[in-house]
């Protein structure tokens, strides 16, 4: 079981993921496991630490919420060479400052985000979206998408940066993402942006004594706020 479901192409570099197994094959194995799996694993796969987890951990359901960052260029030259895999090209100018006032704020909150998600039979599709924050760094000229929510469903945090990368390029005003909430189906306007620019980032967990009732909370059907 892992912390996230990651689609085709995109990058995590703090995954977490369980398994169950005998007590005694990880006590004999415990202390090289770690070497074990970098001899086995293919090369851009690489777990970096095992330990044992309490009981009632879960490592999708006990989550208090994701970290994801995308990265995207639209520099006429493109991608830095040396970081071609984990940087997305735009072929247009983006207004960052556009995309980071109102196209982003107006979608933090708990929502219904039906309109940004790729719909499950029984399914919700009701997130709290903490964070989403745009910049442009002073280094290259990259653009980071910085999103957490208590959890994301299906290519969600892609079309969250499609919509944004609509109002950066002119073709949607900076309400447009927000008004999309109102939809309770997925909307074909929202372009889902290119995988490689999308990393999850880390996943953060509450303490031991309550990771339990967290998995009992986050497996209960949410609605969406009232308006």
């Amino acid at each position: 079981m892992v912390a996230g479901r990651t689609d085709a192409g995109v990058h995590a570099s703090g995954q977490v993921a369980h398994v169950d197994v005998p007590v005694p094959a990880y006590e004999a194995r415990a202390q090289k496991l770690v070497r074990r799996f970098a001899g086995v694993l293919p090369p851009d796969v690489r777990v970096r630490a095992v330990r044992v987890a309490p009981a009632d951990f879960d490592a999708r359901f006990s989550a208090l919420r994701r970290h994801y960052r995308y990265r995207i260029t639209d520099a006429d030259w493109g991608a830095d060479p040396l970081h071609r895999h984990g940087i997305a090209r735009w072929p247009r100018a983006l207004d960052v400052p556009l995309m980071a006032a109102e196209a982003a704020a107006g979608l933090l909150g708990l929502h219904d985000f039906a309109a940004y998600c790729r719909r499950r039979e029984g399914a919700t599709t009701v997130r709290e979206l903490q964070r989403l924050e745009v910049v442009r760094t002073t280094q290259d000229g990259t653009i980071e998408i910085a999103a957490s929510a208590d959890a994301f469903c299906h290519s969600m945090v892609r079309s969250l940066v499609g919509a944004l990368l609509a109002v950066g390029d002119g073709r949607h005003e900076a309400p447009w993402p927000g008004s999309l909430l109102t939809r309770r189906e997925r909307a074909g306007a929202v372009v889902v942006a290119p995988a490689a620019g999308l990393t999850l980032l880390c996943v953060d967990y509450p303490d031991d004594a309550e990771l339990a009732a967290r998995a009992i909370l986050t497996r209960r059907v949410r609605e969406a706020p009232q308006t």
